[in-house]
């Protein structure tokens, strides 16, 4: 990528703004000429063109530039035009329209920023800008009335005197709604006394508040934020429930608040962290012994987890099938905290009647060959005819089993959309066959389920956008439903998946900004308050993580948690190890639903770019019902120390 920020510049418009439907070249032309790099904090220039907001001090951020776009093509700025900003900022927005309109004012409730703003368009020799320091809930009636006014802060509902402060045909942009998400709509005045409104896009801004913040850091006697006189550290301390070592008797007993739940969620904020796979372990095993919880589904593949399905109910590995969890990265199932799990599960299953076992199942779509795998040698024993015929319509997608993400670049291409028609008539089939034999065949089906779902997931994924995201998560949701259906009115799961995952993704960006969807946000949808949503963290200690994707695994220092983060408050209060029920605080809950950073790890961790890769604002109060804190961890262990993510030769769990 060039560092040239001219050449930034015109692929953030071309890719960020053109690209998702802005076609006013004012705007474009306005966005091409006004230098970013010069409205962020100093050492974040390299950043100056990323897709997304970046801080600029006083807990304030610079918007996504698409953010911004979209707000004055909703305004219809024009030449000619008289305009208000409220919340300049870093004044990155108001010299945008200063390069479209004839005469803009900001207005910054932070003088400190204000003054920045102001010279940073000094420098820029902008002369038809002016900024200045001052209630944005009131305006500027001595400038009135605007042809437009943009306003980039939440607020719940509209000031009269903005409204009062257009001219008659003008518009007003500003996101409405409460901390979460908002949305962001236009108000336009069509008379003396009449206002007409649309909704543009679901965003998520910082509160609109009265008052003035002068550069000593004190606040305006009207600022009334009704902040309690507890930090928010130790309210945190009060609030939640110490935990004992995870290897203590008495660890799980504090998660049976959750037990009469039919669904309950236990995140990760990273997929190689040993604690978080061995609280899980302690909860779940707890769960299935103590609570008639049946179902272990994780964020994993359904012909992989099917393996260890036989395992703990006792059954023989299938002849001839594939080592599992052989796809990168083998750590995060051929951990060593595996094998002690699925032997627990198995001694439990040993006496109970087939009906009454646990299960553990995939709800992943990556394993297509697997699949594919399962479904033959499911057909070859049951019906030779149907495994012909299911044979023909897979063999479109035969040269591809080994990377299927190559059948997704070929698919753009003209002449591979059969195999879509194939794969789902293959999938209806085996569905209703399910259906006629009692369930039978469910394994059988729901391999189909996936092979149809990770054809749509490699076709799409090249197009980008939240489309191939939506998808899985939705197979995902759809696999536990299944699960649940087949399972009965009684039965009740336990879902292993990362935060990203099961945190409602509503009070996350990936839901209020990038428009995606997830198993914790279609769960909640789904069974409403018959769900538990657990998110887990940590302060630092060490990571097992690549540094690219399919590289080898490495053991990495995690940094300390930033200061500006849920992590941190979590951290401050003292407290090793912790359960904070969200849902039993309330007076605490209201206090973390302001959206903070919070830190996700993947398979991949990168902790000199760490600001960027691996934080994103949330709620964390909306976010997840109850919140798990390690404050120290460690890397989680894969079965051999050096063991390669090409899968090793016996089959696990069998081969220990």
């Amino acid at each position: 990528m060039s560092t040239d920020p001219s050449h930034q510049r015109s692929a953030m418009v071309d890719r960020q703004i053109a690209a998702r439907g802005i076609t006013n070249e004012a705007i474009l032309s306005a966005f091409r000429e006004v230098p970013r790099e010069t409205f962020v904090e100093p050492g974040m220039e390299e950043f100056a063109y990323a897709d997304g907001p970046l801080p600029i001090g006083e807990g304030q951020t610079i918007s996504q530039p698409y953010i911004v776009a979209s707000m004055i093509d909703a305004a219809d700025v024009k030449r000619g035009d008289r305009v208000l900003e409220v919340g300049a900022g870093s004044g990155y927005a108001a010299a945008v329209l200063s390069r479209i309109a004839d005469r803009v004012f900001a207005i910054e409730r932070h003088e400190v920023l204000a003054r920045k703003a102001r010279e940073r368009l000094d420098s820029l020799n902008y002369d038809n800008c002016s900024i200045v320091a001052g209630d944005g809930i009131r305006g500027m009636p001595d400038e009135a009335p605007f042809d437009a006014i943009l306003v980039a802060a939440r607020i719940a509902q509209i000031p009269e005197a903005l409204k009062r402060q257009l001219r008659i045909g003008g518009s007003l942009v500003i996101p409405v709604g409460e901390e979460s998400v908002q949305q962001l709509q236009s108000i336009v005045r069509t008379g003396e006394d009449s206002w007409s409104s649309r909704d543009i896009t679901p965003v998520r801004f910082v509160p609109l508040l009265e008052g003035v913040v002068p550069e000593n850091g004190t606040r305006a006697a009207s600022d009334h934020r009704g902040m309690q006189d507890m930090p928010l550290p130790q309210a945190i301390a009060e609030a939640c429930t110490p935990l004992p070592d995870i290897t203590d008797p008495d660890f799980p007993a504090a998660f049976d608040r959750y037990a009469d739940k039919r669904v309950v969620m236990l995140g990760e904020c990273s997929h190689g962290t040993h604690e978080f796979y061995a609280a899980r372990a302690a909860i779940t095993r707890h769960l299935v012994e103590r609570h008639g919880f049946t179902i272990v589904a994780v964020e994993g593949d359904w012909p992989d987890a099917a393996a260890y399905d036989r395992f703990i109910r006792g059954k023989e590995p299938r002849e001839g099938a594939s080592p599992p969890f052989e796809r990168f990265p083998t750590w995060m199932w051929r951990n060593t905290v595996m094998p002690g799990f699925l032997e627990s599960l198995r001694s439990i299953n040993a006496g109970r009647a087939p009906e009454d076992q646990a299960g553990f199942y995939g709800l992943d779509i990556y394993n297509m060959s697997g699949s594919i795998e399962s479904v033959l040698a499911y057909l070859d024993e049951h019906d030779p005819q149907a495994a012909a015929i299911a044979r023909e319509r897979y063999g479109c997608l035969t040269p591809w089993q080994a990377d299927p993400a190559t059948y997704g670049r070929a698919a753009l291409r003209k002449g591979y959309a059969e195999c879509e028609q194939a794969v789902a008539a293959q999938c209806r089939d085996l569905l209703e066959r399910a259906l006629e034999d009692g369930g039978g065949s469910f394994s059988a089906a729901m391999n189909a389920r996936l092979i149809a779902s990770a054809e749509r997931y490699y076709r799409i994924m090249y197009y980008g956008g939240p489309e191939s995201w939506n998808l899985r998560d939705s197979h995902m949701t759809d696999t536990l439903e299944h699960l649940l259906e087949r399972g009965g009115e009684q039965a009740k799961a336990v879902v292993w998946a990362h935060n990203s995952h099961i945190g409602d993704a509503r009070a996350t960006e990936m839901g209020a900004v990038r428009g995606e969807h997830n198993i914790g946000q279609l769960a909640r949808e789904r069974w409403g308050d018959d769900v538990a949503l657990i998110g887990f963290g940590t302060h630092g200690g060490t990571v097992s993580a690549a540094t690219d994707w399919d590289g080898e695994r490495e053991v990495k220092a995690v940094n300390p948690s930033r200061r500006d983060s849920y992590e941190r408050l979590c951290h401050d209060s003292g407290v090793e190890r912790f359960l904070l029920d969200l849902g039993d605080n309330p007076t605490l809950a209201s206090r973390l639903s302001e959206p903070l950073l919070e830190r996700f790890i993947g398979v991949i961790y990168r902790p000199e770019t760490e600001r960027w890769s691996h934080y994103s604002e949330a709620v964390l109060a909306r976010q997840f019902d109850g919140y798990c804190w390690f404050d120290e961890t460690q890397a989680l262990q894969p079965l051999r120390a050096h063991e390669p993510h090409g899968g090793a030769a016996e089959t696990f769990p069998f081969g220990l």
